[in-house]
């Protein structure tokens, strides 16, 4: 079986929820990533940001960065166990359509999965199978 653990970027870093929305963007851009997972000082998962969420909500909103707090942009936040299969895991991404999936262990942050660790998890026969990339991607992807 296929868990969440063996595809997902491990090592992810968490910015703080009371860091500014500006330090999460800086954070974003020194790691070259779109987006963050946020913790609380428990280190706990209590939301995600993204570049897109910085721009809408709060550039475009006339907000500003610097007072703006983290997870004053975090939605609900869906998340998958690291021992979760792997279907699970697509399952979850898909019905959520979210590209960028936390993966917790008891109840803390250990990993990320995105779309590209599905991909190299196919490239790197780690046994994401042909169809689970094409209904993953007919599912995100395409308009029924």
């Amino acid at each position: 079986m296929i868990t969440a653990r063996d595809i997902m970027h491990a090592g992810a870093q968490c910015i703080d929820a009371d860091e500014s929305v500006r330090a999460a963007a800086m954070m974003m851009r020194s790691k070259g990533v779109g987006a963050l997972p946020i913790c609380g000082p428990d280190q706990k998962l209590k939301g995600m940001i993204t570049d897109r969420d910085i721009v809408m909500d709060c550039l475009a909103a006339g907000k500003d960065p610097d007072r703006m707090k983290a997870i004053e942009l975090s939605g609900h936040v869906h998340c998958v166990r690291a021992d979760d299969d792997l279907d699970v895991v697509l399952l979850k991404m898909e019905q959520h359509q979210v590209r960028r999936m936390p993966v917790i262990d008891n109840e803390r942050l250990v990993g990320i999965i995105t779309e590209k660790d599905l991909a190299m998890g196919h490239k790197m026969a780690k046994g994401v199978t042909d169809q689970q990339i094409i209904d993953f991607m007919d599912s995100m992807f395409v308009k029924h």
